[in-house]
């Protein structure tokens, strides 16, 4: 019954050795716009907003702000395409910075991408709650913080279900968003095409007053203040290079289509929702979205035969838009734990956070993510003004970082007069990069103290703790190296047995199997001292192992396959050593999986079957100096496959292995 529920909750186990199963879960361009692109466009619903509100008395600059918001995105977007070509694999922000930059810059990028995707997710369901608690009765408004919660919750439940089942259930939300907000921004600029011959002049009037009582330098930073601080429009353009894996192939022009598709609408969006509050001189209002205040006005008259449907309206509208808003904090659950699970594949992170789910999910970084979103909503109560500025920061510490090593790379190439070196490339990037900075340190002055000093000391703290994990297991690997180095001169002084005959298995004798991950001096030291502890009652050895599909390996169909080959070439050499060397008679067993112990006791119960009188053993490394931290660092899955596989009464043996100083 828990099993049952469990899958009626997040979904049946899918099969890995199915050759159709990466194809199942990738998305489509449309797909990827939605799951992805949804994060780009939802910050309509703030970006603009927080840029007009610091325009207030300065209106006119609306005008100059709308055409360099569209420019900038399609600059950006234009650089992150570049970035899809160069990068096909992934990997985003944090592999370019890596890349192209060094590994403590690629460090910065990865550490405040995480924290920015922690940050889309919160301040997307936030805004989301206030857009559809707009048109709600005030005495309703205390509720925001719990919905904001549940709403959090729910999303997480989804993700580990799988981000292509999420993405299929917030679609048609992601289409009615479209479809008013369409009809919202060209109807409020028809209604009000007339004022638009009224522009210029007012341009020229404000411009000739600030003149003459501010000046040109007061005008130039009250305007790149505004721009600055409505960065939170740019948020998400960087979401589709960092979740290239899930695209469907061919990858790169999946998702080159998918970033036209969020550039155009993105910039469309934000750009015309500008003017359309110049037009129908929309002000702030506080505690009501602007948005709100614009619907209300544009849609509250509308009726169809003698019924009032302009209030209907407004509540789909906002509703869309807050329930878009849901469907953007998708990008911080789908790109939020890839982050996550390349910084483990480097050993930034634990290495846990790398593997995936029997539902081909990155589980533990999924739940990671939604738990830092919770506690994060709950220490802001879901205000959204505070939210923007600490998701700002972080969005364009990456977008600099990104941009600064693609401007490095470019001029390198045309330094050295490479053959496809493209000076638009080089500009493009560069622009990208002074646009970025100056967001940034705009934003970083501004709103220090207002949340910029808690974005900051989180990723600080984000950054100390990779560093930790990175200096762990590097001393870890420096200690195994010195394992290695006995173990290989230990194995090389036993005689080979090549010259006598190779006994076969037999069912009837004791059988050691030896759970093996990879051939190491872990599993050598296991099949030692197998024969130390139990001399001459063990002639033969089964050795077992699991191919571990994570993160690192799922890119493609193709990787399962070659997972598969380097498994068995590692299993090969055991039994080769078997044979060779201590003339036991010696084969192997293995199959794929994700959840090691699961598999693992799948295994276990066939082999036992089959041999009735096996006994398990398996090596774990043990540390001179154990700390409760160990335990965040290395798994425990020998203890949990022994206690699996003891409680239908098959025999296990764990023999610690120290790691030496």
């Amino acid at each position: 019954m828990s099993f049952s529920f469990r899958e009626i909750i997040f979904g049946k186990p899918r099969k890995i050795d199915d050759p159709g199963v990466y194809h199942s879960i990738s998305l489509i361009a449309f797909f990827a716009w939605v799951g992805l692109g949804a994060d780009g466009l939802s910050s309509s619903a703030y970006g603009p907003e927080e840029a007009f509100h610091n325009l207030v008395g300065h209106e006119y600059l609306v005008v100059f702000l709308a055409l360099a918001t569209a420019l900038t995105v399609f600059i950006l977007s234009f650089a992150y395409s570049r970035i899809i070509e160069h990068f096909p694999n992934g990997g985003g922000g944090y592999l370019v910075s890596t890349k192209l930059l060094g590994d403590k810059a690629g460090l910065v990028s990865g550490c405040s991408l995480l924290v920015d995707y922690v940050l889309t997710i919160a301040i997307s369901i936030s805004a989301g709650v206030n857009a559809i608690f707009a048109f709600l009765p005030l005495q309703y408004h205390g509720l925001k913080l719990t919905a904001a919660l549940l709403a959090i919750v729910l999303l997480l439940v989804l993700n580990l279900r799988g981000i292509k089942e999420s993405v299929y259930i917030l679609t048609p939300i992601f289409i009615v968003f479209l479809i008013t907000h369409i009809v919202l921004i060209a109807g409020v600029i028809f209604q009000n095409f007339g004022k638009v011959v009224e522009i210029p002049p007012m341009v020229h009037q404000g411009i000739t007053r600030d003149l003459s009582s501010l000046g040109w330098v007061a005008i130039l930073m009250i305007f790149a203040r505004a721009y600055s601080l409505g960065g939170g429009t740019y948020t998400g353009i960087e979401a589709v290079s960092n979740g290239l894996t899930i695209m469907r192939e061919p990858r790169v022009l999946t998702a080159k289509r998918t970033m036209l598709y969020m550039a155009l609408s993105l910039a469309l969006t934000a750009g015309g929702l500008l003017l359309a509050y110049l037009l129908a001189d929309v002000h702030p209002v506080l505690g009501k979205p602007m948005n709100a205040t614009l619907a209300e006005r544009f849609f509250e008259t509308w009726s169809l035969g003698g019924f009032q449907i302009g209030k209907g309206i407004v509540i789909v509208t906002l509703f869309s838009e807050g329930a878009l808003l849901f469907v953007a904090a998708q990008a911080g659950f789908i790109d939020g734990p890839r982050v996550m699970a390349n910084l483990a594949l480097d050993s930034w992170m634990p290495h846990q956070f790398s593997a995936l789910s029997e539902r081909l999910t990155i589980q533990n970084g999924v739940t990671l993510m939604g738990g830092a979103a919770l506690l994060t909503v709950f220490y802001t109560k879901a205000n959204v003004h505070v939210l923007v500025v600490m998701y700002s920061i972080n969005v364009f510490m990456t977008f600099l970082l990104s941009n600064l090593g693609m401007t490095k790379l470019n001029w390198n190439q045309l330094r050295a007069k490479v053959e496809n070196a493209s000076r638009t490339d080089f500009w493009v990037h560069l622009s990208a990069t002074v646009l970025c900075g100056t967001i940034l340190v705009v934003t970083i002055f501004e709103k220090f103290a207002q949340g910029g000093w808690i974005t900051l000391l989180l990723t600080g703290s984000v950054i100390g703790f990779c560093m930790v994990s990175k200096n762990h297991y590097r001393k870890v690997a420096q200690r195994l190296k010195k394992l290695d180095k006995q173990f290989t001169q230990v194995v090389l002084a036993l005689g080979d047995s090549d010259s006598q005959p190779q006994p076969k298995l037999d069912s009837t004798q004791p059988t050691a199997v030896l759970l093996v991950a990879g051939f190491s001096s872990l599993g050598v030291h296991t099949l030692l001292k197998i024969q130390q502890i139990f001399p001459n009652h063990y002639h033969q050895a089964i050795f077992a192992s699991i191919g571990v599909l994570d993160s690192g390996n799922f890119k493609g169909a193709g990787e399962t396959e070659s997972l598969r080959l380097n498994v068995l070439n590692q299993l090969t050499q055991y039994v080769d050593l078997a044979k060779k060397k201590m003339g036991w008679a010696a084969t192997y067993e293995m199959s794929l999986g994700t959840e090691v112990a699961e598999e693992l006791h799948k295994l276990c119960t066939d082999i036992h079957r089959q041999y009735p009188h096996s006994v398990f053993f398996t090596g774990k490394l043990v540390f001179p100096e154990p700390s409760w931290w160990h335990k965040i660092f290395h798994n425990e899955t020998a203890f949990a496959v022994q206690r699996r596989i003891g409680l239908e009464g098959m025999p296990m043996v764990v023999i610690p292995v120290r790691v030496p100083l």
